[in-house]
């Protein structure tokens, strides 16, 4: 899939304004020229521009806004594309009831058996890689990861 320049161009404008827009609602500094505002407006404004040059660049070039590569058609490269956003509605649906760990796994295990078979060591990679993300986020990190089901065992 390819997006023109023009589109991209559009999207950098849009930010620009809100960028503006919101930073003109930042409290001036009293005494001072200028405030907490002059960074964002100089980042918008950057933005803008950028998105200016894009967009007529791409209009000069009369490229399409979007160009569909061929893995669009197929229906196994559009499942495995839909494989991702499908696995994280079911963390967020799933994770605070089931909790990190039985949820992690089960997602990955899904996700690398769609994706590249073999279910018994997808298995054991999922496992492993939750097991080390958990201790990441929760040891290290400090993220209070859901427990779910496993609050009784929680260590």
């Amino acid at each position: 899939m390819h997006f023109s320049d023009s589109l991209f161009g559009l999207v950098l404008l849009g930010a620009a304004v809100a960028i503006v827009w919101h930073a003109q609602s930042f409290p001036a500094m009293p005494g001072q020229d200028y405030g907490p505002a002059l960074f964002p407006v100089l980042i918008g404004v950057g933005f803008g521009l950028c998105g200016a040059a894009l967009l007529v660049g791409g209009l000069r070039r009369r490229q399409p806004w979007v160009q569909w590569d061929d893995w669009v058609h197929s229906h196994r490269h559009l499942a495995n594309f839909l494989a991702v956003p499908v696995a994280l509605g079911f963390y967020i649906l799933a994770s605070d009831w089931l909790g990190f760990l039985p949820t992690s796994v089960l997602l990955l295990t899904g996700l690398f058996v769609k994706l590249r078979g073999r279910p018994l060591s997808s298995l054991v990679v999922a496992v492993a890689v939750t097991l080390l993300i958990h201790t990441v986020f929760s040891r290290y990190l400090l993220v209070p990861l859901p427990w779910g089901l496993l609050t009784p065992l929680a260590w």
